[in-house]
């Protein structure tokens, strides 16, 4: 049976990479009716893109999401900087699915303010093949990590996260989350938001920021490369939902009711981005 969501937010899905992780995407979505769905930034991977290597679950979380849009659920795409090209598409609309850079919200009474949150990093801005390079080497990181990963489950051991461990004890990489952080709980507090969400930065977090100007609650919704998570809003409150904790309980893959777009026509779409 599928749970009842008012509010859903993904982001850093990177759909399209080796170290995307579609198939436990798809059994989070399958398991939710969410009444709002917000896609925020680099759903779709344009920078490392390639024709040769778009498999049928990252083609099948697509068509989940336009099977929500079809239906009952609002669905925003937000775009980040992994799938700028979609930019030139802002404020296109079709049925309930919506392109933008960023939304407000009116959330119980509560003003809601979500973006991606790229503008915040130099290197995106300011010299982006660099992050481009940045953003190959991650991936390259990952496809190891999973190797690894891999053999460590066949022994019976945890699985590891090379980035996650780099994050937590590189200096410049803690300070840069911690910063990214309160740059926008700053501004969200300037312009009087209750909450500010964000992606992009693939460390998914619920916290509250008091400064003298005021006080919000800051969200990341992580990533679906790593921590596999997402954020829920349901009865009041925020959640983080992590795939792991609850990949016991959901179902497998269910087969898609959407049917005005085979694959191929799907995926010719996608590649006219790259």
């Amino acid at each position: 049976m599928k749970r009842n969501v008012e509010l859903v937010v993904i982001s850093d899905v990177h759909l399209g990479t080796y170290g995307c992780k579609a198939k436990e995407l798809l059994r989070y979505l399958n398991s939710i009716q969410p009444k709002t769905l917000v896609l925020n930034g680099d759903i779709i991977d344009i920078w490392q893109f390639k024709k040769s290597y778009f498999p049928k679950p990252h083609l099948k979380v697509i068509k989940k999401i336009l099977s929500f849009a079809t239906k009952n659920t609002q669905v925003y795409y937000i775009t980040g900087n992994h799938d700028e090209m979609f930019r030139k598409f802002t404020d296109f609309e079709l049925g309930k699915l919506k392109v933008c850079n960023k939304i407000c919200l009116d959330i119980d009474q509560k003003k809601t303010w979500i973006f991606h949150g790229d503008v915040f990093d130099a290197s995106v801005q300011h010299s982006k093949w660099i992050a481009k390079l940045g953003g190959k080497g991650y991936d390259l990181l990952i496809v190891i990590n999973n190797i690894v990963n891999w053999f460590l489950e066949k022994m019976g051991r945890e699985k590891y996260s090379f980035s996650k461990k780099i994050k937590n004890n590189v200096k410049k990489a803690v300070k840069y989350i911690g910063d990214f952080e309160l740059t926008a709980s700053e501004l969200a507090i300037d312009n009087h938001y209750d909450y500010v969400i964000c992606g992009h930065i693939h460390q998914p977090q619920i916290r509250e920021v008091v400064t003298k100007k005021g006080s919000c609650t800051y969200l990341n919704s992580g990533d679906w490369i790593e921590n596999l998570s997402a954020l829920e809003y349901h009865n009041n409150e925020w959640k983080i939902f992590y795939y792991d904790d609850h990949k016991d309980s959901l179902k497998d893959d269910e087969a898609e009711e959407i049917q005005d777009m085979d694959s191929s026509e799907l995926l010719k779409i996608v590649t006219n981005f790259s």
